[in-house]
């Protein structure tokens, strides 16, 4: 059926009872990426496929990882530099409304992760079985960077399982599991993944008749008005979400499935104009930047094996817990140390909590729980290949631990770690045996959720072993960046101006609500104040005291009678804000109130010359790092690009000089710092960080 045609990355075999198996296999690549090569080999094939009709056609990947991870996306940022995003966005629509329209039936097997372009492939299959295993993901996350669906997604999901379950799979972009995705009509079969292929020729002989319930309620859902009465009530769902000036991409999605007709091919001209126009917003190159800086972290720890087994945790309270939690989790064995057992049964308590959330099965979480031991008299140290401390921010009381714990590590291999928050590493190392074995593992609260580490540095720190940290951020799931080991680090330093600054407008008299509203309207998740209260007054306090004289601050006054109040935030139910159900009640703000005309900038602009500062200080290897890690440890309007993309699209010296007009009015606390000569500051990034091999 193939003679004379070569493929790179696919494999064909045709069977005795005329099924055609194609196999993708993109050449050169761990994973699937689908390429224009990739395209260009489908489309030949589909096009002798027209022509030869099979019994039947089988879409499956040879990759052990999975089915596809989407569209390759260093294709798209060339395509968006030249112009031509459009003329390939509809290239590969081509290719998938051939497959859509072979005269046989068609089914795709799918097996680990199946995301973007590889659901859009999948989608134009007739019909698809995928493996019941927890490794399975389809999803289309296109949203996340910036764009939408562009190969068919939006156009035939919703008409596969209704608009009131498609948009918001592609609203969200988040993955759907094997079982979640067959209960939607994603796929019409589930198999053991031993069985998955011939399962796929029995489907192949006897198609699965979809529901007539499920046909009727993607009928109805996508009629001409039905979609002019949803389309204004998911719009409105979708703002209290996000802000449409800063990610236009989802109002653009329910904008082309609210114009789309029942004709496909007017459907797909919608999709293909929508993405080629988002390709070209500052929010679509910040957020492929920042995709492309997401896989940079998390090849830092490639290559390397992290020879940690054991983990040790002294200090069982909300970070050390949650630490030794999230290990065991990630499936290392994890000893948990604290003074009593009465002051780490909450963390055990809080563990198992999330193993059931997280696992849905008693057995897994049985054998996860069984990972994470009480240890109070600290014997799990002599067999650990990693030793995290986690107790109060107190040098003192950190360098007597180490004392302890330190020569019971082995001396060739044991690594020790301090999630210390702000104290210079420097200071700490002082009086260890071996310091080049030394180094920070600053996690940040919540641990199962925020995906930042930063590794911290110090004088006489063995790259070796910083390597070997990195490695086991990784295996745990986390994004590690190595930082100078100075007063704060990276995300704190930088977080701490912009805290301090709205606690002092606060005391300025300006309302809570105001403050955390034009934080948000910057695009922060969350406000100052709120977030003050969600981290803790106290937590605040005591890193405030530790910085603030380096960043030549003050602690704003009232702090102190809060904290002696036992009004220490979200945790007591007190703080700024009062809190109910974990969250906060926040006072209704005078109409008539108006803000100071510089409010945001001085929140703003505190948090940005601080990190040009850090840049100054090379507390980080580069702009880019930074950038990473003030996104990830902080959420920073992801839009944005973080603070140094930040000031090189508003303009180095435009900032600079606003920062001297804040100084003149309100104090010399935002004169701009050391570092807005770097050079970083005036490259004009956009998708150069792509190349980032």
């Amino acid at each position: 059926m193939f003679e004379g045609l070569r493929f790179n990355h696919w494999k064909t075999s045709l069977d005795d009872s005329g099924i055609v198996t194609l196999t993708l296999d993109r050449a050169h690549s761990s994973v699937n990426a689908i390429s224009r090569e990739v395209l260009d080999e489908l489309g030949q094939i589909v096009e002798r496929l027209a022509i030869e009709k099979p019994t039947g056609v089988i879409i499956h990947s040879a990759k052990s990882n999975g089915f596809a991870v989407g569209a390759d996306v260093k294709e798209f940022v060339e395509y968006a530099r030249q112009g031509t995003v459009l003329e390939n966005i509809e290239n590969g629509q081509r290719v998938f409304e051939a497959l859509a329209r072979l005269p046989c039936p068609t089914v795709a097997v799918v097996q680990g992760a199946c995301m973007g372009g590889g659901t859009e492939l999948i989608l134009a299959c007739r019909q698809r079985i995928a493996a019941d295993d927890e490794k399975t993901r389809i999803g289309l996350p296109e949203v996340m960077l910036g764009i939408h669906p562009g190969w068919g997604g939006s156009a035939r999901l919703p008409r596969l399982i209704g608009a009131t379950e498609a948009l918001p799979v592609m609203l969200t972009g988040k993955a759907l599991s094997a079982r979640k995705a067959k209960a939607l009509g994603v796929v019409d079969r589930l198999a053991r993944p031993d069985e998955l292929m011939a399962e796929a020729r029995a489907l192949l002989r006897h198609p699965h008749a979809r529901p007539f319930a499920q046909r009727a309620t993607a009928w109805a859902t996508n009629t001409w008005l039905v979609r002019q009465i949803l389309a204004p009530m998911v719009i409105k769902q979708t703002a209290a979400k996000v802000r449409k000036e800063h990610y236009p991409a989802p109002f653009a999605l329910i904008d082309v499935w609210k114009r789309g007709g029942s004709n496909i091919q007017q459907r797909l001209k919608l999709e293909a104009r929508s993405v080629a126009k988002l390709a070209e917003t500052s929010t679509a190159r910040n957020l492929i930047r920042i995709f492309f800086l997401q896989e940079r972290l998390k090849g830092q720890g490639s290559g390397v094996d992290a020879a940690i087994r054991h983990v040790h945790v002294v200090g069982a309270g909300v970070m050390g817990g949650d630490i030794a939690a999230w290990a065991a989790f990630k499936g290392f064995d994890v000893t948990l140390q604290d003074r009593e057992m009465k002051f780490i049964q909450p963390a055990l308590d809080r563990a198992r909590t999330l193993y059931e959330k997280k696992l849905k099965t008693p057995e897994k979480v049985e054998e996860t729980s069984r990972r994470l031991r009480a240890d109070v008299e600290g014997a799990g140290v002599a067999h650990a290949d990693l030793a995290i401390e986690a107790i109060f921010e107190n040098p003192e009381a950190k360098e007597a631990l180490y004392a302890t714990i330190e020569p019971q590590l082995s001396q060739s291999n044991g690594i020790l770690a301090s999630n210390t928050s702000s104290i210079p590493l420097d200071e700490l190392r002082k009086g260890l045996k071996a310091p080049q074995h030394f180094l920070g593992l600053h996690f940040f609260n919540p641990v199962a959720q925020m995906p930042l580490v930063e590794v911290v540095r110090h004088d006489r720190l063995d790259p070796a072993v910083e390597k070997r940290a990195m490695a086991f951020c990784k295996a745990i799931g986390k994004l590690p960046v190595a930082v100078k080991g100075t007063p704060g680090f990276l995300v704190n330093r930088i977080l701490m101006p912009y805290l301090l600054e709205a606690l002092r407008l606060y005391n300025e008299g300006v309302p809570g609500p105001v403050l955390d509203k034009e934080a948000k309207s910057f695009g922060m998740p969350m406000g100052p104040i709120e977030l003050a209260d969600t981290v803790g007054l106290d937590v605040c306090a005591s890193v405030g005291k530790e910085l603030a004289p380096f960043l030549g601050l003050e602690l704003p006054p009232g702090l102190e009678e809060k904290l002696e109040a036992g009004k220490r935030g979200k945790k007591d139910g007190q703080g700024l804000y009062t809190w109910q159900d974990g969250k906060p009640q926040k006072p209704q703000v005078d109409p008539d109130y108006t803000p100071p005309p510089d409010l945001q900038d001085r929140m703003i602009l505190a948090m940005v010359n601080e990190a040009v500062a850090c840049l100054g200080d090379d507390v980080v290897d580069d702009a880019d790092l930074l950038d990473a890690g003030v996104i990830f440890g902080t959420g920073f309007a992801p839009f944005r690009g973080g603070p140094i993309q930040y000031v090189r699209s508003e303009g180095a010296e435009k900032i600079r000089q606003k920062l001297e007009t804040l100084a003149k009015q309100h104090g010399e606390r935002f004169l701009p710092k050391n570092g807005w000569e770097h050079p970083a500051l005036r490259q004009q990034v956009e998708f150069e960080v792509a190349a980032a091999e």
